[in-house]
């Protein structure tokens, strides 16, 4: 039974449970009976960021458009077009034993690609989530639901893993941003073209 965290819970991971290692994050969404005339395109993301709260290169942020850390520590299985059906979205795989020293947080994200052309928002979006599978047992370790308080962003920091004391741990953030993918890159020391 995985533990169901509220906005700004913080759960510990691998203390009581050191033998974890590889981890499934999934990210699921649905979208409103909404017409804009144009599919929902959300995108997960994962910001490696250091003792400084930013990226220490764009290489750490790990995307649609860069799917694998260097390090082999994060794998982005892939980008869905459209978030139709049950479960996941879009999953992001991580070796916590590979994520190297220099990287304090892995920030987990979910933005609207086009949202402005597309008159978009996180308004228009339910039953978001984020959680978390020990990938060797196949348990839910935990489980947060964002719930509907978003009208007009375009950008949701979701949870991050941090290293506290060398153990892992959870936090449940659910914040929403405006400026999509641009703005949280920006905020993450990530250089958009």
């Amino acid at each position: 039974m995985p533990i169901n965290l509220t906005k700004g819970q913080k759960v510990d991971l691998t203390k009581g449970n050191p033998n974890l290692k590889n981890i499934m994050v999934g990210l699921g969404w649905d979208v409103n009976t909404f017409d804009s005339g144009a599919d929902f395109d959300l995108d997960a993301a994962a910001f490696m960021v250091g003792a400084n709260g930013k990226c220490p290169t764009e290489k750490d942020f790990i995307f649609y458009g860069n799917l694998e850390h260097s390090s082999g520590s994060v794998l982005h299985m892939g980008d869905n077009l459209t978030g139709v059906g049950d479960g996941d979205d879009e999953q992001i795989q991580i070796d916590l034993t590979k994520i190297p020293e220099n990287i304090e947080r892995v920030v987990f994200t979910v933005t609207i690609y086009e949202a402005q052309e597309r008159r978009q928002n996180f308004g228009q979006v339910s039953n978001s989530f984020i959680h978390i599978v020990d990938e060797a047992t196949g348990v839910d370790l935990l489980q947060y639901d964002l719930g509907e308080d978003f009208s007009i962003e375009t950008a949701v920091v979701v949870g991050e893993l941090y290293r506290r004391n060398g153990e892992w741990k959870f936090n449940a953030i659910g914040s929403g941003f405006q400026g999509g993918l641009a703005a949280l890159c920006g905020h993450y020391g990530i250089e958009v073209a």
